[in-house]
């Protein structure tokens, strides 16, 4: 069985488990986690996560932030000057961190459903924009929307309860629970 292939049959058991009432919002972030260059089959097996849902009786979504950084630099008015200089664009992180937290927080009341999941991609296109744009800031900004379950698809690692995106040293400890291939769930 390959990675991916286990990584969805615990997902399929996970999910089909009685959900937890009242939990804290960071408890309602699910991390399925996995090498980063397993990205691509990955997202090949999304028909089998949404499957795996929808047979335990939950409603399935899905948000992709993969290309939020290029589509709001697209539309940014100082973009040529981004490319030219890019070291111009570290103090407008911010602007697009909000963006991308605003944006995330309208997908997400769309999808206002406490017996639903919804599986967030892309949290790897994060990586490398600097302090101010954060998975782990993302998550603690949006988490008070999260109606159901937000299965984080992280590419990376994971040890205890500290999670290191696409293996970097820095790491951040979250709530969380984790799922990887091997049962390592809490």
């Amino acid at each position: 069985m390959s990675y991916i292939d286990g990584l969805v049959a615990v997902y399929g058991r996970f999910v089909s488990l009685p959900w937890q009432k009242n939990l804290a919002a960071q408890q309602r972030v699910w991390m399925a986690v996995y090498p980063p260059e397993y990205e691509r089959r990955l997202r090949l097996h999304l028909p089998s996560f949404k499957a795996a849902t929808n047979k335990s009786g939950h409603p399935w979504a899905s948000i992709d932030i993969t290309t939020a950084f290029e589509n709001w630099m697209a539309s940014h008015e100082y973009r040529d000057a981004y490319f030219e200089d890019p070291e111009l664009i570290a103090p407008a992180l911010p602007a697009f961190f909000k963006h991308l937290t605003d944006d995330l927080r309208s997908q997400l009341a769309k999808h206002a459903d406490p017996n639903g999941v919804v599986g967030l991609l892309g949290a790897g296109s994060l990586f490398g924009l600097g302090a101010a744009v954060k998975v782990s800031a993302l998550l603690n900004e949006v988490s008070d929307c999260i109606s159901g379950r937000l299965l984080v698809f992280f590419p990376g690692g994971h040890e205890g309860n500290i999670y290191r995106l696409l293996d970097a040293r820095d790491g951040w400890n979250y709530l969380a629970i984790p799922l990887t291939p091997n049962g390592n769930s809490r």
